[in-house]
């Protein structure tokens, strides 16, 4: 709610972009956790993570919100690399939370403003 009203008062021209972004964030990765739920029969997105994209989709929008998800896969990758290159054993049970990695993305995108191709 604190991205659409920041884009109500401040910048009134990205409130429809905004409102996209929040909806699609949220209904994107409540959709791949349904997904993965039923092909799995368990969990491997929890719902917190789809309330954060769609908070991140109501700061940056709907156009940045691929590239938060690529930063933020890339970054999650990263780090498991990094574990598993530092004898941390990763197994197909293990947990490595995604929302830590969406919010550095989210903060470098809105800092730094999407890519333009």
């Amino acid at each position: 709610m604190a991205g659409l009203a920041a884009a109500a008062v401040f910048d009134p021209d990205t409130l429809l972009d905004r409102a996209l972004g929040a909806a699609l964030g949220y209904v994107a990765l409540h959709a791949i956790a349904a997904g993965y739920r039923a092909l799995r029969q368990r969990e491997g997105l929890r719902g917190g993570d789809a309330k954060l994209l769609g908070a991140v989709g109501a700061w940056v929008g709907a156009t940045a919100l691929p590239q938060v998800i690529l930063l933020a896969a890339l970054t999650g990758l990263t780090a498991a690399a990094a574990l598993r290159l530092g004898g941390v054993p990763l197994r197909a049970h293990s947990a490595l939370p995604f929302g830590p990695f969406l919010a550095l993305a989210t903060w470098a995108i809105w800092l730094g403003g999407p890519i333009s191709f």
